[in-house]
């Protein structure tokens, strides 16, 4: 057996483990952090539509807002204390149910999302937002 004898000198290799530890912390850092500097950054201008799908499905629940926060289901008049109950019966009749939101351009978003709220809440299959078409 050959014992190796220790020379005492300059290291010729370059110790990574340091430095790949100090590059994974901080992609760890960066992934955490970067959702909420995007979110808070992001200004969103929505576009209108000039190309509107024509809706021919049954399975499609249609809910109105009006620009005076009126909510409407499927033509007829719903108060938003109701809005739950008016959408169990629609959402329980059949399955793959789609609920679309058609609310004036003047309403306020926390309006459609309370709607989408509740109809995700009852298990609503797919969620939409409607737009008139452009003219």
């Amino acid at each position: 057996m050959r014992i190796r004898q220790q020379t005492k000198g300059l290291m010729g290799e370059i110790n990574m483990v340091p430095f790949i530890d100090i590059t994974l912390i901080l992609l760890i850092i960066f992934m955490v952090m970067t959702p909420f500097i995007v979110q808070s950054q992001l200004n969103v201008d929505l576009p209108s539509s000039s190309a509107v799908n024509k809706i021919t499905e049954d399975n499609v629940i249609r809910v109105e807002i009006a620009k005076d926060g009126v909510i409407s289901v499927m033509d007829r008049v719903v108060p938003s204390a109701k809005l739950s109950q008016e959408l169990t019966l629609r959402l329980g009749r059949a399955h793959e149910k789609t609920i679309l939101v058609q609310a004036d351009k003047d309403v306020p978003i926390q309006e459609v999302v309370k709607v989408f709220d509740v109809a995700k809440k009852l298990g609503a299959a797919k969620l939409g937002i409607g737009v008139v078409e452009k003219r």
